[in-house]
């Protein structure tokens, strides 16, 4: 199940914080950015047996979409997908467990995603599974 982690934000005259003091990290082995520098560009659907993946807006903002694959190989057209908006007026996390695909699309130029998983390189490259972009949500809604 997809789970969300709400933090929180912290503003006065020093500054902003934002924190997810809930969110335990102990089993992440990698992370890294994705930067989006327009709001045409749509990354995925990318899928994982047995990756998770954690998703957090640095700037900017983000649609992401999951689906569960009914078939790795040949999956269904019709599948239901989940939307979830990332923003960084916001401190979430967002929990995507194994056995689902992703997309990515910014909805603010210059957008930036922090992106944790559970496996080392070596291993997601063992597990991935990649589908046209427009398979199972239709983008141009996020336009």
């Amino acid at each position: 199940m997809v789970r969300v982690f709400n933090g929180e934000i912290f503003l006065d005259h020093r500054g902003e914080i934002k924190s997810i003091n809930n969110f335990n990290l102990e089993e992440i082995k990698r992370i890294y950015f994705i930067t989006h520098p327009d709001v045409s560009t749509i990354r995925g659907w990318h899928g994982h047996k047995l990756e998770r993946k954690w998703f957090y807006c640095i700037k900017g903002s983000f649609v992401l979409g999951l689906v569960i694959p009914d078939n790795w190989d040949d999956p269904s057209p019709n599948l239901p997908s989940e939307i979830y908006k990332l923003h960084d007026s916001e401190s979430k996390v967002i929990c995507v467990p194994c056995g689902y695909a992703n997309c990515l699309k910014a909805i603010k130029k210059n957008s930036i995603m922090l992106v944790m998983s559970d496996k080392t390189l070596s291993e997601a490259e063992q597990d991935s599974w990649r589908y046209n972009s427009d398979l199972w949500v239709d983008w141009k809604v996020y336009s």
